[in-house]
């Protein structure tokens, strides 16, 4: 039997369903009669490393290097970063580990009606669990932020020395996982293997996954491709793309089940898949009536963070309305992808053989966005089919979602609906070429919410020229209709390659646009605009009024419930309807079941070396990037060496998980830590909440 093609998933991403890209990669090669190995090694990267050994094991790293730390006279500019990073985990060090089996026990409840997994009070100290678990973890491998979206460190992916860099095993916490992984595609004699980039938080782990494979299986073609590598690797040429490539065999960009397939077939006849180069164009798929459906056998499908099996399905690719001009998102060069759809019948047959094969009766419809009109018709083939399914998905808010489209709906299924709002201003959608007033977004909410739709409305702000007044509009806009909406979420803009914005800033009141020197693979993107909108003031009651209006919903990053579009939301308003949310406001008492306060003598002041370090931290980032232009690890490195250092201040400090440092003896103070989302997340790069 020939050697399986081996597709892998990596970290960091959303552990609580399959994601869409290996089952759709699977299906199409073993259609084709290639045998597949599919590897989701987010979930199983982060089952490893979400362990109470490995995590008592980073907490005893955290002592051990406080303890290294408080021997020095004194403390450098990095040190002291450490230092209140080993602080600000000390209270999750303790508490986590003991905690966490309990935490994942809650989200995997399959028995009693999964009563923990919807129990407010269970479901929040099961989250703040795992969020205190990954804080521990980052800062066990300090100066790195690791959570289920992102993964970053200062210097991530600035160039293929720092990517080397960041893959090394004391700065990787999934490499043990990584070898393991790779020494069972030995066992699988695994020729050919595939990594799947969907989001911006896979590329590092991605690439340190890449670094393992090439040591350990050094005959083994490894291949990467996905959204968030194709957008990367297209804006480079040269000596530049082939420095990116690093440690992969090759790269696909765009869409992958052609390439893949002569990539296979290639392997078969003992030829070298990258003979005509090492980046390989993949090839559009015309008619989406050849595909099969997504095959999720080989999956560990009852290992999910979630009570029930949640998957995805995508009826159609791309955007059929392609034009908003702040928009670059998937497999495309700029801006969307071509718009494809299933035939209604396929997308039916599809569903049924899958709820039948895999017990699940909620999906999430999985594309750019799903226009009404096929939303309609498939919703009315599951009615006539008799299937008892419910579906989310993302919508425009199109006139033509009437009273009674939306009736139809719904008796078809649809469960929730995230619509791209955007913004309330006339003047900004009108820049964003958004195509729908503000009057007929209202009545969409409205007619969806009305029929038994959980709406979300996802909208941002800080769009080129947008005046404080005219981003309190969007506000506004969300409070006026606030009794309709399940969640809402207001970001803030973020300028993308590929989006029309960034091919012709000056005709978005942006004076310039600018990447920065050593940065290699071109991955930050920079812009001034002609002038600024909105003093201090203004700006600071815009915060407030978006905080006071997060304060009507339980709010939760991505992926919990309370969280856009996710798994654990759609489960949510399943079991317990569709203002479950609005219902329970906000929470601000969730705690690890095992945390408890305990008192530490520290050599050094932690109040003082937090605030002070982190300020000189985004002062010396703030130089480099935005007046300067030029970051290098070797700058960085030689103005921090000439910064203050801290001299002991002796104190006692009162610690817990999810609970300010205070100081009880010596010093005075507290040290701040993270606190509940608002309605606001860092940026908008695309119409996905997901990323």
């Amino acid at each position: 039997m020939p050697a399986p093609v081996a597709l892998l998933y990596p970290p960091s991403c959303d552990p609580t369903a399959p994601y869409l890209s290996l089952p759709t990669l699977t299906a199409w090669l073993r259609k084709h009669g290639v045998s597949v190995l599919p590897v989701d090694a987010n979930l199983e990267g982060w089952e490893w490393l979400l362990s109470r050994a490995r995590l008592e094991g980073l907490a005893a790293r955290i002592e051990q290097r406080l303890g290294e730390l408080d021997a020095r006279p004194s403390l450098s500019h990095e040190e002291q970063l450490a230092y209140a990073a080993l602080w600000a985990a000390r209270g999750d060090a303790a508490a986590a580990p003991a905690a966490i089996d309990g935490a994942l026990a809650v989200f995997r409840d399959r028995s009693g009606g999964a009563a923990r997994f919807y129990d407010p009070r269970a479901y929040e100290d099961a989250v703040a669990t795992v969020e205190s678990a990954m804080r521990l973890v980052s800062a066990a491998y300090h100066p790195l932020s690791l959570d289920f979206v992102a993964y970053r460190t200062p210097f991530s992916l600035l160039s293929a020395g720092e990517i080397a860099r960041d893959a090394a095993p004391e700065r990787d916490p999934f490499h043990g996982y990584f070898e393991q992984l790779a020494e069972r595609l030995a066992r699988e004699d695994a020729r050919l293997v595939g990594i799947s980039v969907a989001f911006p938080g896979q590329v590092q782990p991605a690439y340190s996954l890449a670094h393992v494979l090439r040591a350990r299986l050094p005959g083994v073609h490894v291949t990467v491709g996905g959204p968030a590598l194709t957008q990367m690797l297209l804006r480079l040429e040269g000596e530049a793309l082939e420095k990116a490539l690093g440690p992969f065999s090759s790269a696909v960009i765009y869409e992958g089940e052609h390439a893949l397939l002569a990539m296979a077939r290639a392997i078969e006849r003992g030829e070298d898949p990258a003979a005509g180069g090492r980046v390989i164009r993949g090839t559009t798929i015309e008619d989406m009536s050849t595909l099969p459906p997504p095959d999720f056998d080989g999956l560990p499908l009852d290992r999910y963070l979630a009570p029930e099996l949640v998957l995805p399905y995508d009826p159609t690719r791309g955007c059929y309305w392609g034009v908003c001009t702040f928009c670059h998102y998937g497999l495309a060069e700029v801006g969307t992808a071509k718009y494809r759809e299933r035939p209604v019948e396929t997308v039916i047959d599809h569903v049924a053989a899958l709820k039948d094969r895999y017990g699940t009766r909620i999906f999430y419809f999985s594309q750019d966005v799903f226009s009404p009109r096929i939303a309609t018709s498939i919703a009315r083939g599951i009615v006539e089919r008799g299937l008892d399914i419910r579906w989310g998905t993302d919508m425009r808010p199109e006139r033509s979602l009437t009273p009674g489209r939306c009736a139809e709906l719904v008796a078809g299924g649809q469960l929730s609906a995230a619509l791209g709002v955007e913004s309330a201003s006339p003047r900004v959608l009108s820049l964003i070429d958004k195509g729908i007033p503000v009057e007929a977004v209202r009545d969409a909410i409205v007619n969806l919410s009305q029929a038994g739709v959980a709406v979300e409305a996802m909208c941002f702000g800080d769009f080129p020229t947008e005046t404080v007044r005219e981003a309190m509009q969007t506000v506004r806009f969300v409070e006026g209709v606030g009794d309709e909406l399940s969640l809402f979420i207001l970001g803030r803009f973020d300028l993308t390659h590929g989006s029309l914005v960034a091919q012709r800033p000056g005709d978005f009141g942006i004076k310039e646009v600018w990447g920065v020197a050593g940065d290699e693979l071109g991955t930050g993107l920079f812009f001034a605009e002609r002038r600024r909108t909105g003093r201090p003031s203004e700006h600071a009651k815009l915060e407030e009024a978006v905080s006071a209006l997060s304060s009507r919903w339980r709010l939760h990053r991505y992926p919990w419930a309370g969280a856009l579009s996710t798994a654990h939301t759609l489960l949510w308003y399943a079991r317990l309807g569709k203002d479950v949310f609005r219902r329970l406001g906000p929470d601000r008492d969730a705690r690890v079941q095992s945390a408890q306060s305990r008192v530490g003598a520290a050599r050094f002041d932690v109040a003082r070396v937090t605030e002070e370090s982190a300020a000189r931290e985004a002062a010396l980032w703030e130089q480099m990037v935005h007046e300067e232009r030029r970051v290098s690890r070797a700058t960085y490195e030689a103005r921090a060496a000439s910064l203050p250092h801290a001299t002991p201040a002796p104190g006692r400090w009162s610690y817990a998980a999810g609970v300010e440092l205070r100081a009880v003896e010596g010093r005075t103070g507290t040290v701040k830590t993270r606190r509940a989302p608002t309605g606001r997340r860092p940026s908008h790069a695309g119409n996905s909440t997901k990323s």
